[in-house]
């Protein structure tokens, strides 16, 4: 299999280990992650000063030559698969999609197929040129499997590498469109009294807590204030339906990006989101504050009802701004629609 190689010499006072040390000097156009470098060192593909070192902890000092041998990417495992995607930008280093509802991202031992990179494998082909390795797209960020909206995919080490610094250092732009039951409100005692909830000018929510694994439910997330990861979600109400008000569509925007983190932070503040089978709930609303049909219907509402309906980042290669934005789909507008009635 043929291979690149990727000299260079570590330059004054570099980190003692050699991991460390690779992750600092390592040139930029080389595209390598400190993943994908673990993973080097590991297959003996790493030599200093000529002789292989398969120990990242391997004490390396100032003017150490290094030399770095990547094989080409080899074809991914996951196989290709004709599933039509909602393309929204394309170019030769990444793909912003439309992500659907009922779509994984990533395959998985309960979803090895139909999932949105055994998409893109074939919609892509041969356009991939290897991400850590692999003829494979580079997931920066997902959605959960019910939520719809915008996802931007890798289709190079280099923008991959790039995203990844980006999404990182949180200056993504990532807004979601939720609707909620109740409305919250900077004049809401019980929403005052909600540890890690405040509001910011505007009457916009700020959400501040620790996120981790439940310790008894697997698949669910929990708030936190000591441990886990740090995780802060904003949001905004955008309208206000019932008499008196019981629904809300809200604008939600993310500064730290952990695994549902809007669907468990509006919950934790008590105005979990329509639909939620894990985290909202099926709530009782006031008998006259919507009719009857269109309660029955938000009662019924198949999922959580979020959509990721806008998305801006920097292009990792061009370095222009760029910005997206996702109509929400057909099942949350068919009811905002309805909802939008009882306001007349």
């Amino acid at each position: 299999m043929s291979h690149r190689r990727i000299t260079f010499i570590l330059g004054e006072t570099p980190p003692k280990r050699l991991d460390k040390a690779l992750a600092r000097d390592v040139p930029e156009d080389a595209v390598l992650s400190r993943t994908r470098l673990a993973k080097l060192i590991d297959q003996g593909a790493v030599q200093v000063n000529g002789a292989i070192q398969r120990d990242p902890r391997a004490v390396v000092g100032e003017g150490a030559q290094i030399d770095i041998d990547v094989e080409e990417a080899q074809d991914s495992h996951i196989l290709p698969e004709d599933i039509p995607l909602d393309v929204v930008y394309e170019d030769d280093d990444l793909i912003v999609v439309n992500k659907p509802t009922g779509m994984v991202v990533h395959p998985a031992p309960g979803s090895p197929s139909g999932t949105l990179v055994n998409a893109l494998l074939a919609h892509c082909g041969d356009d991939l040129s290897g991400v850590g390795g692999m003829k494979r797209p580079g997931i920066v960020h997902r959605i959960d499997k019910e939520t719809s909206g915008l996802l931007v995919v890798a289709k190079s080490d280099a923008a991959h590498h790039g995203l990844a610094k980006q999404f990182e250092a949180h200056t993504v732009e990532r807004y979601y469109r939720a609707i909620v039951y109740g409305v919250p409100d900077a004049n809401d005692p019980r929403l005052r009294g909600v540890k890690g909830a405040n509001f910011e000018s505007g009457n916009i929510l700020k959400l501040t807590t620790q996120l981790a694994r439940h310790k008894t439910d697997r698949q669910r997330q929990a708030v936190l204030f000591h441990g886990g990861r740090h995780a802060v979600t904003r949001a905004r109400t955008v309208s206000r339906f019932g008499t008196p008000p019981v629904i809300a569509l809200m604008e939600c925007w993310l500064e730290t990006g952990r695994t549902h983190q809007i669907r468990v932070h509006m919950a934790h503040a008590g105005h979990g989101l329509v639909g939620d089978p894990t985290y909202g709930g099926k709530r009782k609303l006031a008998r006259t504050a919507l009719p009857e049909a269109l309660a029955q219907s938000i009662k019924d509402f198949p999922r959580q009802a979020l959509h990721a309906a806008v998305l801006g980042f920097i292009h990792p290669i061009s370095g222009e701004a760029i910005r997206f934005e996702a109509p929400l789909p057909a099942d949350m507008a068919d009811l905002l629609a309805s909802l939008e009635k009882t306001r007349a």
